[in-house]
């Protein structure tokens, strides 16, 4: 199981985000297929637990999009039955998932998200690949972002369809996708989800 306990950054400076976040978060696709889905646990925190490793993952690059907050991930085993709130949770992927995000919030790391499983080597290396991939996130433009967006979008990614949509040409939405970094994210991701899955065991 996987544990994704996300704290606020700068609460005191910007409010009370949490809110704006669980409604947020209510429509999004990866999100909603958490086994327990997102809930306040103390202060300016969520937490939610996954049973699928590409729904955790995408969950927690989305968070990192976001900006603001902290993301920690647990790998590893839970009590069952889980109770109706993640919050009330317990076993070894919810403390790991605690150890997580306190790493997370490390002043001067590349992105704000870290990874304990299980197995900490694989934990390691998933952390790697997720802090890289949200580095690059964290750097792209919002064309960038507009680009990649139309075409995750579409069921079979055409960049076509997305230049059509877009009302630019085809190449320029090439060269945005290119400049994103999105086709690096594309191959990395499986990578970060098989790493998580093996930091569970």
């Amino acid at each position: 199981m996987f544990v994704l306990t996300v704290d606020q950054e700068g609460s005191r400076s910007v409010g009370d985000r949490v809110p704006q976040l669980l409604a947020a978060l209510a429509d999004d696709s990866s999100a909603v297929a958490a086994v327990r889905r997102f809930d306040r646990t103390v202060g300016d925190e969520v937490q939610a637990v996954f049973s699928d490793a590409s729904a955790a993952v995408r969950t927690a690059l989305s968070l990192l999009r976001r900006g603001g907050w902290s993301v920690g991930l647990g790998a590893g085993s839970v009590e069952e039955p889980l109770p109706a709130e993640a919050r009330a949770g317990s076993g070894p992927a919810f403390v790991l998932a605690r150890e997580a995000v306190e790493r997370a919030k490390s002043r001067g790391r590349p992105a704000p998200v870290a990874v304990a499983g299980a197995d900490g080597d694989r934990a390691a290396d998933c952390e790697a690949v997720l802090t890289m991939l949200g580095s690059v996130a964290r750097r792209r433009t919002s064309a960038g972002w507009e680009a990649i967006d139309a075409l995750t979008a579409l069921p079979d990614g055409s960049q076509e369809d997305v230049a059509r949509g877009l009302g630019i040409s085809q190449q320029a939405v090439s060269q945005r996708l290119r400049s994103a970094q999105w086709f690096e994210e594309a191959a990395l991701r499986p990578l970060a989800v098989r790493l998580l899955e093996e930091a569970a065991r």
